[in-house]
């Protein structure tokens, strides 16, 4: 079976089978994602991280269909109602539904109407009937189905129970259902309704109290509103085509003649179809659309994170950090390079402006701060004003750093094992400034849901979530590198091959030994083995090691390969990676061998170039407009800088330092049409936007990223432009208005005499 998913993967994919095969084998052998695309390019032929993850994900579900297949043979099997042409069916069905359509007829159910229906003896009625015999008269075959003891009456009752087992019959018929399923899929629609007397409660839901729109076509995020809204019992929600269109397909199914028995099988249809097949149907298509917008969801959302995980890194610096609040008051920690909490305080600018002005000086001296990071919360922008109001020794810079999920970090396990014996507002005000520093190395230690730069990700499927998100944060952890003698736990964790257990080990390891000196020693921890090493060496970085490959990412079984090219060059390895003379003089194809080829030989001339390269943007200050404090600040048509925060299907929500995010919609984010967000804006983006509309009372901000809505309308006028050279069509006449025809003199004055007449 294997050679066949094989085949199939790579003919979804767009590959060649080896490179499925090779990668199936790694993935089997414990090799990570990152690991396989970054160190084993000739293997694959050079799979990128999606690919690699595609087949990873597609060869599980394939394996999971196997498994179903089995149990289903082995039940049938058990029953003894295996034929080989069942068997060569259930072997060649692609999908779960295909397998559990074959099936049905063989599931143990509970007791139905047609169980019931043939324990009185009336299927071989249903089977005359079924036949459609132009001879056959159901009614007087029914009478002979009467049989009181049974508990058929008469033949009315023997007629009704026939059509049951017919109708179970239809119900499991693989033909029927897949005609249905593809119907409900093609032509069924969502249609909901608000619940009677539920009006006011569902509110933020009344864009749908009436709304009707194709399955294929409504987005994910409508799909999630409107499970939401039904699974709060606000909502009713419809999923079905037009009655008519099933009763004609199964008709055109089942339906064989026009005679007595054939009117029995059309009673039947309905019957069949409302009972049986449209309840069945309906949730699997309730589900397959839900799967679809799950998917699509997470997608979102892993966008979103990967761009906030890799979003610019101040670096080692040391900062200064404010959890604004002037009523209990803002708290203030300093932090040195490596993040370390050095000193909390609380000040009080509103109300003791002059003795947090002196403190604030104090610490920025005492510490030598060099920038100072503020948390974008309530008191913000007045925190922000009044800190740059203060002439601070070495001038920090000063920047606004999202704190959203510093809250749920603060009350963490991980925050208490880290800052145990210190207040929840003091670790939140280390996380923020950590964040600035390293948003990824801190980002990690929080829930990604917690973040806010999801779409309805409580409502999809949680597991798939927490896959999608883990995969995310493993890859942007290994493409940027950890450093091994500072990153934290819950950093190490997500390096390739590491783990919880392997990540604390190296922890306690450090603790004890001190700092790790090479790559080497990295085999000193317990229980990290040859093929944990392997997996994680080259994402791990030694500063100021002996051996400077170790602070880049060539990985050690590639070292010899490095020392062969300084050997060759008369020179060490740090003279290599210094001089990009003696690197231009490197001709890669001499190092080829049969498991080293020009991919992995490109990446290590690159690595040498740049030793460990951090491949995030470099960092950037960044301020809001000037005087823009609140949402009572802003007006329409004034055009505010702000930073995504979010990036959704519908649109993306906007920072702008009044603590109301704006919202752009994707239906003004270009002249051009656009169908994702996504391909006009990402999370941490600094744009200019025009303020459209301002809701003080519900807090809603509404923005364009094309100006004004006249202006956008102007646009597009202008974006086609008349075809000057259009060619008029022959006899071609211009319309003229039809000139208004001249009353005679002579009437004119007649009717002018006649006026003077009456008003005399």
């Amino acid at each position: 079976m294997s050679q066949v998913h094989h085949q199939k993967i790579a003919s979804e994919l767009n590959i060649n089978e080896k490179q499925v095969a090779t990668t199936v084998a790694l993935l089997d052998n414990d090799a990570t994602v990152p690991f396989i695309a970054r160190y084993r390019k000739e293997a694959t032929g050079s799979l990128d991280e999606v690919q690699i993850t595609q087949i990873r994900d597609r060869i599980a579900q394939l394996r999971e269909l196997d498994k179903r297949r089995e149990a289903i043979l082995k039940s049938i099997r058990e029953q003894e109602k295996l034929t080989p042409e069942l068997e060569k069916k259930i072997l060649a069905a692609e999908t779960l539904a295909e397998l559990e359509d074959l099936y049905l007829p063989y599931k143990p159910k509970r007791r139905t109407r047609a169980t019931i229906a043939r324990e009185k003896g009336l299927e071989p009625l249903a089977n005359l009937i079924f036949t459609q015999d132009s001879k056959t008269n159901p009614n007087q075959e029914a009478e002979k189905f009467i049989n009181e003891e049974k508990g058929v009456k008469n033949s009315e009752e023997a007629l009704a129970g026939a059509r049951d087992i017919i109708a179970e019959k239809i119900n499991e018929d693989q033909n029927a259902r897949g005609s249905i399923r593809e119907l409900f899929w093609n032509k069924g629609t969502f249609k909901s309704k608000v619940i009677p007397g539920k009006e006011d409660e569902a509110q933020k839901y009344r864009d749908y109290f009436n709304w009707e729109e194709s399955i294929q076509k409504a987005p994910s995020h409508r799909i999630l509103a409107i499970r939401r809204a039904e699974k709060e019992m606000v909502l009713t929600l419809d999923v079905s085509p037009e009655e008519e269109d099933a009763w004609f397909l199964l008709e055109k199914e089942f339906v064989k003649g026009r005679n007595d028995s054939s009117e029995q099988i059309q009673q039947t249809i309905k019957d069949a179809y409302k009972r049986l097949l449209r309840p069945s149907i309906e949730t699997e298509i309730r589900l397959k659309a839900k799967k679809m917008a799950d998917e699509e969801a997470i997608q979102v959302f892993a966008k979103n994170l990967r761009e906030l995980l890799l979003a610019p890194a101040l670096g080692q610096k040391r900062v200064l950090a404010i959890d604004p609040a002037f009523r209990t008051g803002c708290k203030v920690v300093c932090l040195n390079e490596q993040g370390k909490l050095l000193h909390h305080e609380v000040i009080f600018p509103d109300k003791r402006a002059t003795q947090a002005t002196e403190t604030l000086k104090y610490l920025c001296e005492t510490h030598q701060i060099e920038a100072i990071a503020i948390g974008n919360g309530t008191a913000s922008r007045e925190t922000d004003d009044f800190v740059k109001g203060i002439d601070l020794p070495n001038k920090p810079a000063i920047v606004m750093v999202n704190e959203s999920g510093a809250s749920v970090y603060s009350a963490s396990e991980v925050a208490r094992d880290e800052l145990g014996e210190y207040d929840l507002t003091v670790r939140g005000a280390v996380s923020i400034g950590r964040r600035l520093m390293d948003p990824l190395a801190e980002l990690v230690k929080i829930d990604p849901k917690a973040i806010g730069v999801g779409q309805y990700q409580h409502d999809v499927d949680q597991n798939q979530l927490k896959q999608g998100l883990d995969d995310i944060v493993v890859s942007c952890v290994n493409a940027v590198g950890v450093e091994v003698n500072t990153a934290s736990k819950q950093l190490l964790t997500y390096v390739s091959g590491l783990g919880p257990q392997l990540a604390q080990n190296i922890v306690n390891y450090r603790n004890e030994k001190g700092a790790f000196k090479s790559r080497k020693e990295l085999k000193k921890v317990s229980r990290l083995g040859d093929k944990a090493f392997e997996q994680a060496a080259g994402f791990l970085r030694i500063h100021k090691a002996d051996n400077p490959l170790d602070t880049s990412a060539v990985h050690p079984e590639s070292y010899p390969i490095v020392e062969q090219m300084a050997k060759d060059l008369n020179c060490s390895v740090g003279d290599l990676m210094q001089n990009e003379t003696l690197r231009k003089q490197i001709k890669l194809q001499q190092y080829q061998t049969e498991t080293v080829g020009l991919p992995t030989l490109q990446d290590i001339l690159e690595e040498l170039a740049k030793p460990g390269r951090d491949p995030r943007e470099a960092f950037e200050l960044f301020e809001f407009t000037e005087g823009i404090k609140e949402i009572e600040d802003v007006r329409v048509g004034m055009v505010l800088k702000g930073v995504i925060t979010n990036v959704t299907n519908f649109g993306a929500f906007v920072d702008l330092g009044v603590h109301v995010n704006g919202l752009i919609h994707i239906s003004n984010m270009s002249h051009q049409f656009i169908s994702n967000p996504a391909d006009v804006v990402k999370v941490h983006q600094k744009v200019d936007a025009t303020v459209i509309e301002v809701d003080v009372e519900r807090k809603r901000i509404g923005l364009s990223l094309v100006g004004m809505p006249q202006e956008k309308t102007k646009a597009k006028k202008e974006a086609k432009p008349k075809n000057q050279n259009q060619q008029k069509p022959k006899n071609f006449k211009p319309k003229s208005k039809p000139k208004k025809q001249r009353e005679p003199e002579g009437d004119l004055q007649s009717k002018l005499q006649a006026l003077k007449d009456k008003f005399k």
